[in-house]
């Protein structure tokens, strides 16, 4: 596979993010001015020391959240010292506010925040809430991502992404995945976005959606065609599957005990080299892969109970060279 571009968002702006999730938070906007503003981080800020005049370590690049804390240390001071305190946040370049749990500023310090272009917002959802969705989409955001060139399909709930050359069969492959019941998730471009330390998700892009290109016949729509439960809009990428020509003379895996990893971005998956030719039957073998990573995952691996086997019947043949290597099943001679 080709050396993988790292995709990294330095930044999105407040109207982005208000765009995108003002539904999901309930939002409001309470001042209408720098809605341009940037936010440049995925971290999530309460300016609660900065309120109290210690600006040190004020992270003042992030969104600022002012939960039941915040209002009530401001609501215990007069107006002129509420206004001094809340002035203070203005000194620095913040990208916009969030006040939680339907809490309300007074009229003087949304007017404050306004002559900065500083976009004040509120939500009825509680400061726990309001950080998990926040947290969850600003950690989307600002994760790093790359575009694979392959085809991705969940098949048995295992998000199986093909890579190999040009043209040698990837795009069928998965269509033959999706006609025997497995879901397509993207084809010819995945965008693949890191989650954390070690969770890679992988997606289609908005243009191409769930739409394929087969050689011969043209463009078509998977969705359209197979039906709703035939796509999903992203998958964890947990096996990658290249398929390449068959040489002769090539060193190929027969056991599987030496099982290979492909990093994407720093992130180890399990890599199966599989050697194609005209009358393989890429598909069954695809939900075979499936398969048996799910009983590996469940602690089982055919591999090792086959060389344990092996290595068993060895020492039992080492002791008793007369036994015969077949038995027939209670005279079964059909």
């Amino acid at each position: 596979m080709e050396k993988l571009k790292e995709i990294r968002k330095s930044s999105i702006t407040v109207g982005f993010l208000y765009e995108t999730i003002k539904n999901r938070l309930k939002l409001e906007p309470l001042t209408t001015a720098g809605f341009e503003n940037l936010v440049r981080d995925k971290n999530i800020h309460r300016p609660g020391l900065a309120l109290a005049g210690y600006v040190e370590l004020f992270t003042y690049d992030r969104l600022q959240v002012v939960g039941n804390t915040e209002i009530r240390y401001l609501n215990s001071m007069p107006l002129a010292d509420r206004i001094s305190a809340f002035s203070t946040l203005f000194k620095f370049d913040i990208p916009c506010i969030l006040v939680t749990a339907g809490n309300r500023l007074a009229p003087e310090l949304l007017e404050l925040a306004a002559n900065h272009s500083v976009p004040v917002f509120s939500t009825p959802l509680q400061t726990t809430k309001a950080v998990y969705f926040l947290s969850d989409f600003l950690d989307d955001q600002f994760s790093p991502q790359t575009a694979i060139h392959g085809s991705f399909v969940d098949v048995y709930g295992i998000g199986l992404l093909f890579i190999g050359r040009s043209g040698i069969g990837k795009s069928e492959v998965a269509l033959d995945l999706v006609e025997r019941g497995h879901r397509l998730v993207s084809d010819d471009v995945v965008y693949v976005t890191r989650k954390g330390e070690g969770i890679l998700m992988g997606a289609g892009t908005d243009l191409l959606k769930h739409f394929m290109e087969i050689r011969g016949v043209g463009i078509i729509n998977v969705q359209n065609i197979f039906g709703i439960r035939a796509i999903r809009f992203q998958k964890r990428v947990e096996v990658v599957v290249e398929l390449m020509d068959w040489k002769a003379g090539e060193e190929y895996t027969r056991t599987g005990l030496d099982q290979s990893t492909l990093s994407v971005m720093d992130v180890e998956i399990p890599h199966i080299k599989l050697p194609i030719y005209p009358g393989k039957n890429v598909t069954v073998i695809a939900e075979v892969i499936a398969l048996d990573y799910l009983l590996k995952h469940y602690g089982y691996d055919s591999a090792k109970e086959f060389s344990q086997k092996l290595e068993q019947e060895i020492a039992r043949k080492s002791q008793d060279n007369a036994k015969r290597a077949i038995d027939y099943f209670e005279h079964d001679f059909e």
